[in-house]
């Protein structure tokens, strides 16, 4: 008993020294997808959700008002499910890929304006711009593609030399950030296609973001190398104080100001960051498809609200937030 008691009392003495942890912060959560979801993206403030599924296909929500504002059905004619997505950052449009196209949605006028197909490669990932007319795919054949959709101008971005797994867009569709398997981020210009900086790795770069005034950058792998970047230097930061050896991340956000970091993983977990010394300041748990087996998700998309709450939305079809106070 008394082995008992100490090994208990270690282990709450651990839990307490080892950083700010909310597990029992929840706010609020919706059910917005009752058999899962297939891509779900938020908003950058985490007020609205684009949830994509298999029966329903593809639908917007207004999680403020707890409100369906526009069900846009399936994305194409064979009803290919959607697998990524991203809402513009100044919450205007969306684009929603499959594996072999992409569509552009008004989320104000709730129309889409067009479907494009890929013929040479699957889409791994997509961003838009603030116009909703400049989009950026990543591609298995190792191209990053930008496209101006207005004048269908077309910029191939080939410094990858395998599968581009990761892409972000600036708001104004001038800069972009993309990770492959060839172990390299590249910051670059989408108007001229020139590298501005590359970032080394120690494995494949699977996820990669952009602070929204352009100051910082993340790239992460799937051997826990998750770096903070000084786009003013294009030195490193700091890198995230990941306790486990392989934590793959599945989604990653910066705060409007860059103090903070929010990520999400494959298995349920969604953590923030400080991004000067890259520690970790608090841990939650995202909830389980009800009855699933394995009783995991993935966390799709992460945000934080303007009053500093953790937004995130999973496979599972829920969205979401817990307090950071």
């Amino acid at each position: 008993m008394y082995k008992k008691f100490l090994s208990v009392s270690l282990f709450f003495s651990t839990f307490a020294l080892s950083g700010c942890f909310f597990f029992d912060s929840e706010i609020q959560r919706w059910h917005l997808a009752q058999q899962g979801s297939t891509s779900f993206s938020l908003s950058r403030d985490g007020r609205f959700a684009l949830v994509s599924t298999k029966l329903q296909g593809i639908a917007l929500w207004d999680l403020q008002q707890n409100k369906k504002l526009a069900d846009f059905g399936s994305q194409d004619q064979y009803h290919n499910s959607v697998i990524t997505s991203q809402i513009s950052d100044n919450n205007r449009y969306a684009i929603t890929a499959t594996t072999q196209n992409f569509a552009v949605w008004d989320l104000g006028w709730s129309q889409a304006h067009g479907l494009w197909s890929i013929d040479d490669a699957a889409i791994q990932d997509v961003a838009i711009a603030n116009n909703g007319t400049e989009v950026l795919l990543a591609l298995t054949n190792g191209k990053a593609l930008f496209i101006d959709l207005t004048d269908g101008r077309r910029l191939e971005f080939l410094a990858h030399r395998d599968k581009v797994n990761s892409v972000a867009l600036s708001g104004n569709g001038r800069y972009a950030l993309s990770g492959g398997n060839d172990h390299q981020a590249y910051l670059w210009d989408t108007h001229s296609g020139q590298i501005i900086y590359s970032f080394k790795h120690s494995s494949r770069v699977s996820q990669v973001a952009l602070q929204r005034d352009g100051k910082l950058a993340f790239s992460t792998t799937a051997n826990n190398d998750s770096i903070i970047w000084d786009l003013t230097t294009g030195k490193k930061i700091t890198q995230l104080a990941t306790k486990l050896r392989y934590k793959t991340l599945s989604s990653v956000r910066f705060s409007d100001n860059g103090q903070l970091l929010v990520t999400g993983t494959p298995s349920r977990r969604v953590e923030l960051w400080r991004t000067d010394n890259g520690k970790n300041i608090g841990s939650w748990r995202a909830e389980v498809q009800p009855g699933a087996r394995p009783a995991t998700a993935v966390v799709y998309d992460v945000a934080i609200s303007p009053t500093g709450n953790v937004v995130a939305g999973s496979s599972a079809g829920y969205a979401q937030t817990w307090s950071t106070d």
